[in-house]
């Protein structure tokens, strides 16, 4: 969150300055304490509930099993870590100012929440560029290069956690626990240098890399893909008869992609401006009033973890029978046998071979959404036609 008598540090388990232990300047009433759990804990629930459920329906039946779904639940993993790793521990820590898991945890703390966040920023770019997905920015726009593999794809996920790993890796080596007024605080106790520079770059580095920078990308990948779909159809097919629904399932993949990137941007861009304002601008965090923001922009950015199951079950019919199937066993929640060949069979498909120039023209009726990725050749047929083990 920021210290008084410490250089601010701008990751996600910075503490407050304390006074004594137990007991700190930035105590607040049982009521309000009570209040901030509650709203902690309906997000860590929501957030772990949802994203366990979206890795189970894709990982547990073969239809869904298509690159695209795998940075999907790559993207759900990190989200998940987040929210059960990150929330919890950080807003006891944000609450009381005082570190009560130690210095093994300390470390941690320190590298894990960047990790998992650029994993997350990292496999929704990885959705937006991917070269496999009929979705993709490549396939739409340079629909005859060649396919992302089975092995590549799972060469691109590692590649991304050991980068993530990389990036936060300064952060956890300089972790320490000190003990400040009677307090114990795990804080990162850069090494001295020239007014604090080495840090400030660091610091807005981490901040481009794992927010503006993959934003980017995604809006400039998404604007021609955008562009492409809406403006000219797609390279390759003709948008009519039943490729007319093809066209709009593909629409309807790239609206979802789309509110799943900006819920990520709005949930998380008061949290970074926050710290590059606190870089800028240390004394902001010796007001005690900084611990309520900090508490309301922390929980914004995590809520973050949250959205995607929800965004997805709303709009994508897998996905939503996929949920329905879940808790089936709740009472007001009644799965159909739909439901279950939605996840379980491969939809008829009639495909004519062009051979000029190695098109195909498909057929094919139903939802094409995250889920529903395939691996045709150059070319060929789009994600959602068949499936990919």
């Amino acid at each position: 969150m920021g210290t008084c008598t410490v250089e601010t540090d701008a990751n996600i388990s910075s503490g407050l300055e304390s006074n004594t232990t137990g007991i700190t300047t930035f105590s607040m009433p049982g009521w309000q304490l009570a209040l901030w759990a509650a709203a902690y804990l309906v997000l860590v629930l929501v957030a772990v509930t949802g994203n366990a459920t979206v890795i189970w329906i894709i990982l547990a039946h073969q239809r869904m099993r298509t690159v695209t779904n795998y940075f999907i639940v790559n993207l759900a993993l990190a989200d998940l870590c987040m929210a059960a790793f990150n929330a919890v521990f950080n807003f006891v820590y944000a609450s009381h100012n005082i570190w009560y898991f130690g210095r093994a945890f300390c470390y941690f703390q320190n590298l894990f929440p960047v990790t998992v966040m650029f994993v997350s920023i990292y496999s929704m770019t990885a959705i937006a560029a991917d070269r496999q997905e009929a979705e993709g920015y490549i396939a739409i726009v340079h629909p005859f290069q060649p396919r992302l593999s089975a092995p590549g794809t799972r060469a691109v996920i590692a590649g991304i956690w050991l980068v993530a790993l990389a990036l936060a890796f300064p952060q956890c080596f300089y972790s320490t626990i000190i003990m400040d007024q009677g307090a114990t605080k795990c804080v990162v106790a850069w090494p001295e240098d020239n007014g604090g520079k080495v840090l400030l770059w660091y610091h807005l580095a981490v901040i481009a890399l794992i927010y503006f920078l993959p934003l980017a990308v995604m809006f400039f990948a998404y604007s021609v893909i955008g562009f492409t779909l809406w403006r000219r159809g797609v390279p390759g097919y003709h948008a009519h008869g039943a490729n007319s629904q093809y066209l709009q399932a593909k629409k309807k993949f790239v609206k979802t992609m789309v509110v799943v990137v900006v819920t990520f941007a709005i949930c998380w861009l008061p949290y970074h401006l926050y710290f590059i304002l606190g870089n800028f601008q240390e004394d902001i965090y010796c007001h005690k009033f900084i611990q309520q923001v900090y508490l309301a922009l922390f929980w914004l950015a995590m809520s973050s973890t949250m959205y995607n199951p929800i965004i997805y079950c709303c709009l994508n019919r897998r996905f939503r029978s996929g949920f329905r199937i879940a808790f089936r066993c709740c009472p007001w929640v009644t799965p159909t046998e739909e439901d279950k060949m939605e996840l379980n069979h491969t939809p008829s498909l009639s495909r004519r071979v062009n051979r000029c120039h190695t098109k195909e023209t498909l057929f094919i009726s139903g939802d094409v959404a995250p889920s529903e990725a395939t691996s045709g050749q150059a070319g060929g047929p789009p994600d959602g036609v068949t499936s990919e083990s």
